[in-house]
């Protein structure tokens, strides 16, 4: 989408201006109307000096008031309206008795008193200025509530913001634990290349994660490639009891999710239905357009699913028994409160135990797009090795 080359800038962005630019306006109009009337009524040219003496004498009173006003407004209300209901007339009282005295000098010969001037302009005065005292105050009142909304909402952002770094930085942990355990034995063992290798692999998994905010959202691309990172990291750990699949259609590439969705995902698979297993258990990822509005992710496992007593509390992310001192006791949980934050209601967050077995989790989050950053790309067939089957996720 193009850029306008100038940005629009709010009229009360500077109120000084505005004040001044509304100042000029409403004044300049009232003298306007009022000169017509005027002329229509009486086509001697002379009577607009009287009118402009009298919109000057508006304008420089209306100044006095905004300062008053000023003052005034941040008083409780029975201070700023007590106030106001006396400062008002008095200004009205000033403007006209101007008024009158002018119209005086300048009709010598009239028979109007100058009382009579005077009531017949302070019903006149009390009008413009009665009018212009409740736009200030409303322009002013508006102006404070729109502040404080804007305040809430940035207070709203930030403990948003706090919300979502938490939950995010407590997915890190369990992971972080396992891996240094195994890059320790592998030392311990004197098995330097794959410690090296698993070194290698941790340090740009964290750079990822350090890097980006934890309100971050990046591609499906891009999240496919750090979680191969992450897996591979598994991968030394489980060997040949991990296989992975990828189904990642094309066109979901450039689709923007979280910020490190998948991989406390793909977590939870490694530990209740690999590690589970001696045979250990297939993980398929999959991402899909539903229609051209939502983002279907699903990660599925050919575990034991919800069937046994050791994996009876994996969508709460508690350790087998509720005991597991590694175990940091988020999972699943974690994930549903950040898409809650994100997104609100407009998600949706199932857990499925599929007829043929195993466990899924299936997301549809709303299909947000931006440009490919730095080429980064998906492939669909994965890294799955030859002769693997490839579970038809239509039905999860």
């Amino acid at each position: 989408m193009n850029v306008l080359p100038i940005q629009p800038i709010p009229f009360f962005a500077d109120k000084d201006k505005a004040f001044w630019r509304l100042q000029a306006v409403g004044w300049g109009g009232a003298m306007l109307l009022r000169a017509l009337s005027q002329i229509a009524n009486n086509p001697q040219l002379s009577i607009l000096v009287l009118l402009l003496i009298a919109t000057i004498t508006g304008f420089s009173i209306s100044l006095v008031l905004s300062v008053i006003y000023r003052a005034l407004i941040a008083r409780r209300p029975v201070v700023t309206w007590g106030l106001t209901a006396l400062v008002l007339p008095c200004a009205v009282g000033l403007h006209a008795f101007i008024d009158g005295w002018v119209m005086s000098l300048y009709r010598a010969d009239s028979d109007a008193s100058s009382t009579q001037l005077f009531l017949g302009y302070f019903y006149l005065d009390a009008t413009l200025l009665g009018a212009w005292s409740a736009l200030y105050y409303a322009i002013n009142y508006y102006l404070r509530i729109e502040e404080q909304n804007d305040q809430l909402i940035q207070l709203e952002n930030q403990a948003t913001q706090a919300q979502l770094a938490m939950l995010r930085y407590q997915l890190n942990p369990h992971f972080l634990f396992n891996t240094l355990n195994s890059i320790s034995t592998l030392v311990l063992l004197k098995q330097t290349e794959p410690a090296n290798a698993m070194l290698s692999r941790l340090s740009s998994f964290l750079r990822y994660t350090l890097v980006n905010k934890p309100s971050a959202t990046n591609t499906v691309a891009q999240e496919v490639e750090t979680l191969k990172l992450y897996l591979d990291i598994e991968r030394m750990r489980f060997e040949e009891r991990l296989r992975t699949t990828f189904t990642i259609e094309p066109d979901t590439e450039t689709v923007l999710i979280p910020s490190l969705l998948l991989q406390p995902l793909v977590e939870n698979s490694i530990k209740y239905a690999v590690s589970q297993l001696e045979m250990g258990a297939e993980i398929t990822i999959a991402t899909q357009l539903i229609g051209s509005t939502m983002l279907r992710v699903t990660v599925s496992d050919t575990g034991p699913g919800l069937q046994t007593p050791t994996t009876d509390n994996r969508l709460y992310g508690m350790g087998y028994d509720g005991s597991d001192p590694v175990s940091t006791g988020v999972g699943l949980a974690n994930i549903r409160d950040r898409l809650s934050q994100a997104y609100g209601e407009n998600h949706r967050f199932d857990t499925v135990e599929p007829p043929e077995g195993g466990f899924a989790v299936v997301i549809e989050l709303p299909a947000e797009r931006r440009e490919a950053e730095n080429g980064a790309s998906a492939t669909a067939s994965g890294d799955s090795s030859p002769g693997e089957r490839q579970p038809a996720l239509a039905a999860r």
